[in-house]
């Protein structure tokens, strides 16, 4: 699906707590909970505001700059995350093979692999100048920088479609090192956030999280996809057609750019950390216990079985997933639409987990997710489908206005289903973490499950054009097996026409694989529930 609309299951993922291993856990879908140790924001993160708790109550507006600079740092950590998810739809109405596709896709690896290098934000910094602020300042102006950079470079490599295509090899590493050092920016303020408020408005951080990385998401994608395509603006915000939009890749880069230098300039230069919250160095000796007891954990039976489940559970779904919506792009559906069905798609996402956790609150939240599988496994025959009728009912004009209602019926449908699978692994992820260590062990658990979600859409994509079928129309002993071959069909005065499109063939492979995982593995995945709470309890040596 797009980028815009899908609730991408790769998503982001917290940091590893320092020394008392205490992370907050958020993901990738619906307004997620700051969970730590024995649960919302308690326990471990109250650790970090010794000083806060014997202070008298301060209300909200007493730390209104507080919350708001929260806010707009989330906001910008959202801005590349929206870029990069736009992207694909750029390449693909460039013509861009789904090989390329698969490549780029690596982009979005970082926010689930980020446990990797969290220990290190968490306890190596510089004391005089703020523990937070060590890796957010230079973070910030990196990627200014590179922002400002790029906005000179990303039309060349976006190529001039005249016969020099996208360079997709330079355009992966540049938003690679973006979404690297986004979700650098996002362990540093994560942090920052529960020692910059008091213990009483401490929880106001995931609503500037939440808030803030949806609107950047929003601004990144959906009104960046809106104003730089030149149909969408004269339609809407001109009244003299001009050939291109509003505004350019390179022109929204520059400017967003010069936001992040001039903001990081002023937090640099105005913001101060809280001296009396400074951590001991008790809190932040133990980068080697915490990467030792993360091994700990998934060497534990219950542990491995659940994640080698986990990582194979949603290779059903890869093709609906990641293909469809660059399908429907290159059977002409504009990419500014499909961005902009993701607009009635927020309340719905709002909506969602308030009412499935009513059902995964039990003793085996694993029921849901075991119930919704096929339904979701049905819907990626049901996105086939769109994408083959598509074409049939394009006009002139467009598409009708029923087309967009029934692709936004589909869509809400997929959403319900992808939440209620979602939900139900944070609720089991969240009954089985040893209390003891429940961040540490949490994140480690949804890490495993996003991976489970990126591997596949990569795999995905990648196999789309061996799977497809071509011939040369029009010339005589040409083939359309590869690139040169269809260049030498084209040069013959022949063309390459699809005679079987890898993306149908690719869509019932994977709905055959699913229902093969449901029926054979999936009773052995809601077994786990069952397991014994020491099943589950991770034994440390001191």
């Amino acid at each position: 699906m797009s980028p815009a609309i899908m609730a991408k299951e790769g998503g982001r993922q917290r940091r590893a707590g320092s020394h008392h291993h205490c992370l907050d856990v958020k993901s990738e879908a619906p307004p997620a909970l700051e969970l730590c140790g024995d649960g919302l924001l308690g326990g471990e993160a109250e650790a970090l505001l010794p000083v806060a708790e014997e202070r008298g109550p301060r209300g909200c507006r007493a730390e209104l700059g507080s919350i708001l600079l929260l806010l707009v740092l989330y906001v910008l950590q959202g801005i590349p995350l929206g870029l990069a998810g736009s992207v694909p739809l750029i390449l693909q109405s460039k013509s861009a093979s789904y090989t390329d596709q698969a490549f780029f896709s690596f982009v979005f690896w970082p926010f689930s692999l980020k446990l990797l290098w969290a220990p290190l934000v968490d306890a190596v910094y510089l004391r005089g100048f703020g523990r937070r602020k060590s890796w957010l300042v230079p973070t910030q102006y990196v990627l200014g920088l590179f922002m400002i950079y790029m906005s000179t470079q990303v039309d060349v490599l976006l190529g001039d479609g005249e016969g020099r295509g996208p360079d997709v090899v330079a355009l992966t590493v540049a938003f690679f090192f973006f979404e690297f050092l986004a979700a650098t920016q996002d362990i540093a303020v994560d942090g920052w956030a529960l020692t910059m408020l008091s213990r009483e408005n401490v929880g106001y951080a995931s609503t500037c999280n939440s808030v803030g990385q949806t609107a950047g998401y929003f601004l990144g994608n959906v009104l960046f996809l809106a104003l730089e395509s030149a149909s969408f603006c004269n339609k809407y915000l001109r009244f003299q057609p001009q050939p291109q939009g509003i505004v350019t890749l390179s022109d929204f880069l520059f400017f967003w750019g010069a936001v992040f230098l001039i903001t990081t300039t002023l937090v640099a230069l105005l913001k101060k950390e809280n001296k009396e919250l400074t951590p001991t160095k008790e809190e932040t000796k133990g980068i080697t216990d915490t990467y030792r007891l993360l091994f700990s954990i998934i060497k534990m039976p219950a542990v491995l079985t659940f994640c080698l489940l986990i990582l194979t559970a949603k290779v059903g779904f890869s093709a609906a997933d990641a293909v469809t919506g660059l399908k429907l792009v290159e059977e002409g559906v504009p990419k500014e639409h499909l961005a902009l069905l993701a607009v009635p798609m927020v309340p719905l996402q709002i909506i969602l987990p308030l009412i499935i956790s009513k059902y995964t609150a039990g003793p085996q939240p694993l029921n849901t997710f075991y119930k919704a599988m096929p339904f979701r496994l049905l819907l990626g025959l049901e996105f086939a489908f769109l994408v083959w009728w598509t074409p049939k009912v394009k006009h002139e004009g467009g598409f009708p206005v029923y087309y967009y209602a029934v692709v936004l019926l589909s869509y809400a449908l997929h959403q319900i289903t992808l939440y209620s699978m979602y939900v139900a692994i944070m609720a089991f992820n969240a009954k089985v973490s040893d209390p003891l260590i429940g961040g540490t062990y949490m994140t480690l658990l949804n890490t495993v499950s996003n991976l489970g979600g990126n591997w596949p859409s990569t795999v995905a994509l990648w196999l789309v054009d061996p799977l497809t079928v071509k011939e040369c129309a029009g010339a005589q002993e040409q083939t359309c097996g590869t690139t040169v071959a269809a260049e030498l069909c084209t040069k013959a005065g022949g063309s390459c026409v699809t005679t079987l499109d890898g993306y149908y063939v690719e869509s019932i492979i994977c709905v055959i694989l699913g229902f093969g995982w449901w029926f054979l593995l999936g009773p052995k995945f809601k077994k786990l529930q069952d397991e014994g709470q020491s099943s589950w309890k991770c034994k440390r040596t001191k």
